[in-house]
């Protein structure tokens, strides 16, 4: 299955649309060909964002509760301004000396533990991770790499290979082994580490060195599995005793999205051997980063030099101060834990009253809702795609992940307040009650 609302999606000919949309399908389908895909059953028209709204052409208001790109709300004045300034007066790449990329750098791994001491920079998440392979095999001379069942870690040749919510048309590399999500309602979360060391042993037993564990800390496409937070020490225990490394892909959960830390990882008190970073970095301008240990960069730039044209550039670098220093000012990472605790009870309530519901998994403003068939308990994907387009058409934005695309995926900005999760649920309820 692939990733995030595939169940959901756009079919072209399903569903009757207005002229205006008819036509801008066909001009997608006929510029961008086949393999780009739509959100919702209806898709959406959006011409304009603000705080968390977004607008269609018609000036219809939809509540982004999705869309973690915007994490500070789409067109925050003060990335907005940055960005102008900055394009305004220089957009080079890194290859001149320039203060900004240095105290990006400087900001960015003040807010990581002192082992990661280095920073290298690129335009997107996937690219972050796909260094970070590069890095690993030079590291340590293997090319196996270990993730979850239903991971997704990018789009590039490299990390497509180890993304298994991709579907069965991007298939995994011979390199790769897949381990269990530690989800306690099945007993994974008390053997991940003792998963992660088996599947080391089996790539072994293949011929395949160990190279790299890379880990989403939130187990996002799995299904959003924050809890416990026990689980990533051992794991990290494993794939080092097999003479791999840790890579924590911070791409979703990172920058204060869980409100218990500003790094996922930090939750679980463990220290990986290199950080991948995204989305959230530039709110809507891409930039990305790799934090990782000197002495992996070292041996790496020993023998290859880095260049990456606009990764890292002045523009990139001035949008993602602008979000460091929002997230600070504005105090994004204890709003998101104040009001994603109560929005997370409220939903946690409402779950309680509808059997359809399950169990209700987050950390601050990144939530998961299981649907399930009522009486079996089994997974109910169906359901769960008529509530993500049934929001849709109340004005509400949502997806789906986990491997059978059954759990609501709920990300909202960090600036989602307590009067828009009460609009959120209003709307939730009144879905729930018109699918009966």
């Amino acid at each position: 299955m692939n990733r995030d609302a595939m169940p959901n999606a756009f079919r072209p000919g399903a569903v009757d649309l207005p002229p205006r949309e008819a036509d801008l399908v066909a001009r997608r389908q006929a510029l961008l060909g086949p393999a780009y895909r739509l959100f919702y059953e209806r898709p959406l028209h959006i011409v304009r964002g603000e705080g968390v709204w977004l607008y269609d052409a018609d000036g219809t208001a939809y509540l982004d509760a999705y869309n973690n790109v915007a994490s500070l709300g789409h067109c925050h004045p003060r990335v907005v301004e940055a960005v102008a300034r900055q394009a305004g007066q220089l957009a080079t790449h890194t290859r001149y000396l320039h203060e900004g990329v240095l105290e990006l750098a400087e900001r960015l791994l003040a807010t990581l533990p002192p082992d990661l001491g280095h920073a290298m920079f690129t335009c997107t998440g996937s690219e972050a991770n796909d260094l970070a392979l590069r890095l690993a095999f030079a590291a340590t001379g293997g090319t196996g790499v270990i993730v979850t069942e239903n991971a997704y870690h990018g789009v590039t040749m490299g990390v497509a290979a180890l993304s298994p919510s991709l579907g069965p048309g991007v298939p995994l590399g011979a390199h790769v082994r897949t381990v269990p999500a530690p989800d306690p309602d099945k007993g994974t979360d008390a053997t991940f580490g003792a998963a992660v060391a088996a599947a080391a042993a089996d790539l072994a037993r293949h011929g395949i060195r160990p190279a790299a564990l890379i880990l989403d800390t939130v187990f996002s496409s799995d299904g959003v599995f924050t809890h416990p937070t026990d689980t990533l020490a051992p794991a990290a225990a494993a794939i080092r005793a097999a003479g791999g490394l840790f890579i924590a892909d911070e791409v979703q959960p990172g920058f204060g999205r869980t409100g218990e830390a500003m790094w996922g990882f930090l939750r679980h008190g463990v220290v990986p051997d290199m950080v991948s970073m995204g989305k959230p970095m530039g709110n809507g301008y891409p930039v990305a980063a790799l934090a990782l240990r000197p002495e992996l960069a070292e041996r790496f730039g020993a023998g290859a030099r880095y260049f990456n044209t606009f990764g890292g550039n002045a523009v990139a670098a001035a949008a993602a101060l602008a979000v460091l220093d929002t997230l600070e000012e504005e105090g994004l990472q204890a709003h998101a834990l104040k009001v994603g605790g109560q929005f997370r009870a409220d939903l946690n309530a409402l779950s309680a009253r509808d059997p359809r519901l399950g169990a209700v998994r987050g950390a601050g403003l990144f939530l998961g809702v299981e649907v399930l068939e009522p009486e079996s308990r089994a997974p109910d994907a169906g359901m769960a795609a008529r509530i993500v387009n049934g929001l849709r058409e109340a004005r509400v934005l949502i997806s789906a992940t986990g491997p059978h695309g059954h759990v609501l995926k709920i990300r909202p900005p960090l600036v989602f307040s307590d009067a828009n999760a009460a609009f959120f649920l209003e709307r939730f309820e009144s879905v729930l009650s018109a699918s009966r």
